[in-house]
């Protein structure tokens, strides 16, 4: 009798779609599929408090779910697909990622280009809000919340001792490898 081996089959992102690579940090179990556990357990993982992180997984769970199961009915577990997470995009967001979740070098230099007045790479917490401003489209009140929420909690886990949000770190985030970072200094922290 021959021995039945796992064929358990892992999702990894495209490549070239920084948004899939950013959202599948948070797919703990490297199944494809983001549950609101798993959200919770990436924003513990990256040092976000027990509130932030419950709030977190409510809210973006709760919100991208619906979009990105396209056909299929409404889950309870709402679970988050990550290779249609490109579908769940919001309005009032920088454009950096494209229809298909590709990044967009000249939308990302572009931020720093109009709003980054005090240093050429970072932003100051005035700067953020003026970029979340002149990124709010009219009418779309659920964007610029998703917007302000996501900005807001980058700049609270990621400024430095002067309040700044650094280029190669806002780079990073949207590529995902942010993530991975923030989660290695966490568990540093824990265990010196």
């Amino acid at each position: 009798m021959a021995s039945s081996e796992s064929t358990e089959v892992k999702f990894v992102p495209e490549e070239d779609n920084f948004l899939q690579r950013h959202v599948a940090f948070f797919d703990r179990n490297k199944d494809g599929i983001v549950y609101p556990s798993e959200t919770y357990q990436g924003f513990r993982a990256i040092g976000c408090g027990y509130l932030l992180s419950a709030f977190a997984s409510l809210f973006i769970n709760m919100g991208l779910s619906s979009k990105t199961r396209p056909g299929k009915g409404f889950s309870l577990s709402f679970p988050i697909e990550v290779k249609n997470i490109h579908l769940a995009k919001h309005g009032s967001d920088s454009g950096v990622y494209d229809k298909d979740g590709r990044f967009v070098e000249s939308k990302f230099e572009e931020i720093f280009a109009k709003h980054s007045h005090t240093h050429p790479n970072a932003l100051t917490g005035k700067e953020l809000q003026e970029l979340l401003d002149s990124n709010k489209e009219a009418n779309d009140r659920k964007g610029a919340i998703a917007a302000y929420t996501e900005w807001k909690i980058l700049h609270y886990l990621c400024k430095d001792k002067n309040g700044l949000l650094h280029k190669d770190t806002v780079r990073a985030v949207y590529d995902g490898s942010l993530f991975e970072k923030l989660e290695k200094q966490t568990a540093s922290k824990k265990h010196p």
